[in-house]
Parts: structure tokens; C-alpha cells; sequence
């Protein structure tokens, strides 16, 4: 993958002799962007060893890992069902207009209900519902999406770097580069929600052992206000950083990612001479849901 290898020229980066690249995941396919493929693939393979099983998964409206499920389900030859959180509305948005056209059986639950999705009693419940289902997690979780996110530095040398950056919703990808990385290297995730201020509150499966953990660092303080929220200054910054750069972002994850990134270097928080590698997770699709106009591309 050295061919998505973009180096990030900037003035900041260049006075403090910081070499910092980016891994341009958002190119590998059109609708499977980003680490939806790593965290999808093993998940595929389970499914596929109970042919005619329906796959079922969960999200929002907008949910970059609902539309890469649909289309994979659909390459694959899978029914695919969406569990999604909250009440069906009048108009879908884009992405469940495009998940129903590539197959995904939409099946609307309040939010009660929907906090559930990682209780037992209502994963059982719907085993009933839909006998057979090969059920993922919400965003792709679980250990085959941290086994597949281990893949993400593979292609690469992941030796030239010192520190490697990436965004956090669920976890998985932050796990699986953690799992991949090597001792005296440095993972640092900036979470996209709210309260996650803790590795054990990212690691809550305890999927690492105590020497990977001593890798994370977390940058807990750049969320902008929760989940998916963009104010005009994030905003702000996404089209800046695409004027200076070239490189597009999403409002929920990697326009973040990046605001943390060049925050933390005019904060001089790494060390002169860091080789740095940023994880652009993909995601764009999630910017259908601003007004035309409010980015530059």
C-alpha cells in the first residue's frame, strides 16, 4: 500500500523537522472506504461459511459502515439487514437510500431499544427474529474487525514510523493498529464521542495485554462537542486543510483526526525528529448530509 503513502509538506511540520505521512485508505474502493474493508473482511468470511444466512448489522442514518456492509453483502452474494437507530423517517437519508437500492432489508428501532445492540437477550431476540443471522457489530467490531485492522499496516513499512495517529468510534481500528504495532512505537487515537478519555474505556474487552497498552495515548479533548458534531469552526479547519493539502475529511472522524494532529504540533507535543503516520479511515460519504457549499469539495 506505499502507493497511498501521501508525505504532508507544512510549515509547522517542516520548522519542528517532524516527517509526517498519511495513509490514504479513503482511495482503496469508491463505497468499502477506508478500514470498512479491514474490519469487514474476516467478518465476510464467517458469514460466507453459512451460505443463504442473512448478515445483520447496526447503525445511524448516516453510518459509513451500513452502505459498505450493503455493498459487500451484495458482491458476496449476501442478504444484508440494517438494524437502525431511531424512527424511520419521511425521507431516508442518501446513505439509506443507497444501502436500500444495493439490498439492505432497513429495519427502524427507537433509541431505547437501540442502546441494547450489545445485550445478550436482544442479540438472541433477534436470532429468533431472523434464524441464522451472521450479526456485526455496530461499525464492524468485534474480534474479526480488530483482526482485519491489524492488516491496515501491512503493505507498509510500519518500522519507519514513530508514532502512528488515527481516529476513534468504536475502537476497532485503534485496537487492531495497537495489536500491529511494535514496542517503543506510539498509538495515539483521538475519539470521536464523548467519554472516552480512557484506554479501558476503548479496550473494554481488555483485547490488549499490558505492554501494548503502555503504546496509547489518547487526545480525548477533540470530539467538538460529541458524536458527529461540526461546528463552523471544524468546518473551518476541514477546508482549510483541504486548500493546503489536497486530502478531503469527514465531519465526524478524520476532520477531527487532522485537527488534532496539526493542534498538537503548534502545541510542539511530539519530538523533533517524529516520524509520524496518519490513518485517513475513509468516510467521506458522511459530508452528504451538510448543505452544498459548507466544504470546498
Amino acid at each position: 500500500m506505499d502507493n497511498l503513502l501521501e508525505h504532508l509538506k507544512l510549515p509547522a511540520f517542516t520548522t519542528q523537522d517532524l516527517h509526517v505521512d498519511v495513509l490514504r485508505l479513503d482511495k482503496l474502493h469508491p463505497i468499502v472506504s477506508g478500514n470498512k474493508w479491514f474490519k469487514l473482511k474476516f467478518h465476510l468470511e464467517q458469514a460466507l461459511l453459512s451460505p443463504g444466512s442473512p448478515i445483520l448489522t447496526f447503525g445511524g442514518a448516516w453510518s459509513n459502515h451500513l452502505i459498505a456492509t450493503a455493498f459487500a453483502a451484495k458482491q458476496s452474494g449476501l442478504t444484508a439487514i440494517g438494524i437502525i437507530r431511531g424512527e424511520r423517517p419521511e425521507l431516508l437519508s442518501a446513505t439509506l437510500q443507497d444501502a436500500s437500492a444495493l439490498g439492505m432489508q432497513l429495519v427502524f428501532i427507537n433509541r431505547k431499544e437501540y442502546a441494547g445492540k450489545d445485550d445478550p437477550a436482544f442479540l438472541l431476540q433477534l436470532t429468533q427474529q431472523y434464524p441464522g443471522a451472521y450479526i456485526i457489530p455496530e461499525g464492524g467490531g468485534g474480534k474479526a474487525g480488530i483482526l482485519g485492522s491489524e492488516d491496515i499496516l501491512k503493505g507498509i513499512d510500519p518500522d519507519n514510523y514513530t508514532h502512528i495517529l488515527c481516529a476513534i468510534g468504536t475502537g476497532t481500528t485503534f485496537l487492531g493498529l495497537v495489536r500491529a504495532s511494535q514496542p517503543g512505537q506510539r498509538v495515539i487515537g483521538v475519539p470521536a464521542l464523548k467519554g472516552m478519555d480512557t484506554i479501558a474505556a476503548v479496550d473494554h474487552g481488555n483485547i490488549l495485554t499490558p505492554e501494548q497498552r503502555s503504546r496509547c495515548v489518547l487526545l480525548p479533548e477533540y470530539h467538538f462537542g460529541g458524536y458527529a458534531r461540526h461546528p463552523q469552526s471544524l468546518l473551518d479547519f476541514m477546508n482549510q486543510f483541504y486548500r493546503q493539502t489536497g486530502i478531503p475529511s469527514d465531519i465526524v472522524y478524520t476532520g477531527k483526526l487532522f485537527f488534532a494532529l496539526c493542534d498538537s504540533i503548534n502545541n510542539h507535543f511530539f519530538p523533533a525528529h517524529s516520524r509520524i503516520l496518519v490513518i485517513h479511515s475513509g468516510g467521506l460519504q458522511g459530508n452528504q448530509s451538510l448543505s452544498v457549499g459548507q466544504l470546498d469539495f
